[in-house]
């Protein structure tokens, strides 16, 4: 069957900001009465939306976080990210490839919409996507692993299910396209490969293998 549309997650896919977002994580935990490393952060919270970070934080700390967490959180890291954001090597011209195989391309993200922007702009990537081809999981009922966000780009992007491909870094994203019936790769450039497959995806070490696991050439 034809391949209609390529799902890009946005963290750790396109750019690259887990060690940005950890390092303010784990600082800002630590300093709350959480002593967290940001390897730590990334392995506990990698893959959920912030607010399921402060309620995992919160029970494992026995208390609630400051009030001010998620704003400080949010206010640090945006800072970070326009003093340090890089786009992940190979991204750009991997989506260029992909586009120009005819295929459309979207990206589907954990994060708020307003940090895919801000991410995707910052790393001059965002005029890769069209307009209306950024999605957050705040527009849906159920974040990954459920497989709501995937389900809803694609629906809005006018492509069937199982002509999707999602490139993605983390387990709960790969259980996610699964679960949506997509074929899923897996890039573990600094992650689990392994875990990755085990929850069914195809290997991708770099992005410079995607065009041509996707027949393009």
């Amino acid at each position: 069957m034809s391949l209609e549309l390529v799902i890009f997650d946005c963290d750790g896919v396109l750019v690259d900001s887990e060690s940005i977002s950890n390092g303010i994580l784990a600082r800002l935990l630590t300093a709350a009465g959480l002593p967290t490393t940001p390897m730590e952060a990334r392995s506990k919270y990698q893959g959920l939306r912030l607010a399921e970070v402060v309620l995992q934080a919160e029970a494992t700390l026995g208390r609630s976080l400051p009030e001010d967490f998620l704003e400080q959180f949010e206010r640090e890291r945006a800072v970070a990210f326009r003093r340090e954001l890089r786009a992940v090597p190979g991204a750009a011209e991997a989506v260029r490839r992909v586009s120009a195989g005819g295929l459309a391309v979207c990206v589907a993200s954990q994060g708020k919409l307003s940090k895919t922007q801000l991410t995707l702009g910052l790393t001059g990537l965002r005029d890769l996507f069209p307009a209306n081809a950024l999605f957050s999981a705040e527009s849906v009922l159920r974040g990954k692993p459920e497989p709501d966000l995937f389900l809803h780009a694609a629906r809005l992007m006018g492509a069937e299910p199982t002509r999707c491909v999602v490139v993605e870094d983390t387990c709960s994203g790969v259980t996610a396209a699964v679960s949506a019936g997509m074929r899923v790769l897996g890039y573990a450039a600094d992650g689990d490969e392994e875990a990755l497959r085990r929850a069914g995806a195809e290997s991708l070490n770099s992005l410079d293998e995607l065009p041509g696991l996707l027949a393009l050439g």
